[in-house]
């Protein structure tokens, strides 16, 4: 059934009722008094009933009028909470946003990057999942997550891959440890230690291997753990020396371990990954902006520490 009124015909009404005159409505709408004039008396044959009393040049509604109104009125106050929302969609100042990381990166760095994410954007919120590198893979590939942060090189079709820079490799070893005093070590040094090892299948754990295996080192492999965190948590506890990235070992390092430079070139490389084939939401956007600033002051406090052994 078609409807008797549209939506032009109700505009041009609000504004008459809005300002009470055909003149004031033709100004508000920004059309001519003539279109305006039309479009009520054609909204009135629609109708059947007069909206309006002519008072020279003013319009006087009727009881109708004041009727229909009343219906329309909060209409146009639901669009305007939808433009206002629109806006704060905008500026990234509401929305959700699903951000999955891998576990190395899930105890300060993530976390604190949403922080101040969300400080200027109390209307945002945030589901925040950790996970490994691949299955965020997946899921940020069939957009079950707006943005994910993974260990690269990550081979995952479907999705847009922008790399951090690499980050050192540092070696994470007990306080009462001999080699806790080191400014830097070698991987030579680390011949004959009990060694707490990321599992291998690993980009940095081939990197690892590699590289003791060129320096006809043999390491004294005691634990091996998929997560970099558990890794220095075992430390911690005096179970070995372990070589992580110096972004894992941030929250650790302390009165039972510290983070000491590895002598070799050995870096872990991360990426925040979108789903491909559109640009990147805007609040996702914004929070890789935030991460970016986030990693930038926290290398630029890591190169003006001294160089004590510890991060």
């Amino acid at each position: 059934m078609k409807p008797i009124i549209n939506l032009r015909q109700i505009e041009a009404f609000r504004a008459v009722m809005l300002t009470g005159s055909v003149v004031g409505a033709a100004k508000f709408m920004n059309v001519t008094q003539p279109g305006v004039s039309r479009t009520i008396g054609l909204l009135e044959l629609h109708l059947g009933y007069a909206l309006f009393e002519r008072r020279g040049r003013r319009l006087i509604p009727t009881h109708e009028a004041e009727s229909l109104y009343r219906e329309i009125e909060p209409i146009y106050s639901n669009l305007e909470r939808v433009s206002h929302v629109a806006q704060d969609i905008r500026f990234q100042r509401a929305g959700a946003l699903r951000i999955a990381t891998l576990p190395a990166l899930a105890h300060w760095l993530v976390p604190k990057a949403i922080t101040r994410f969300l400080k200027t954007r109390p209307n945002v919120s945030v589901f925040v999942q950790s996970l490994p590198s691949r299955q965020i893979g997946e899921l940020v590939a069939t957009r079950q997550f707006d943005v994910g942060v993974v260990e690269f090189p990550l081979v995952k079709p479907a999705v847009q891959v922008e790399p951090f820079a690499p980050i050192q490799t540092m070696a994470v070893v007990p306080t009462s440890h001999p080699l806790a005093s080191r400014k830097a070590i070698s991987l030579k040094d680390l011949a004959g230690e009990r060694m707490v090892m990321l599992s291998q299948h690993t980009y940095i754990r081939y990197q690892i291997d590699d590289a003791f295996a060129s320096m006809g080192v043999a390491p004294k492999v005691v634990i091996e753990t998929p997560s970099s965190s558990i890794a220095c948590a075992l430390v911690a506890a005096g179970a070995g020396i372990s070589l992580v990235s110096r972004w894992t070992v941030e929250t650790f390092t302390g009165v039972d371990l510290v983070a000491i430079p590895v002598e070799e070139t050995l870096t872990s490389r991360y990426a925040i990954i979108y789903p491909d084939g559109q640009a990147p939401m805007m609040l996702a956007h914004a929070f890789s902006e935030e991460l970016r600033a986030l990693i930038a002051e926290t290398d630029k406090t890591a190169l003006n520490q001294p160089k004590n052994g510890a991060v």
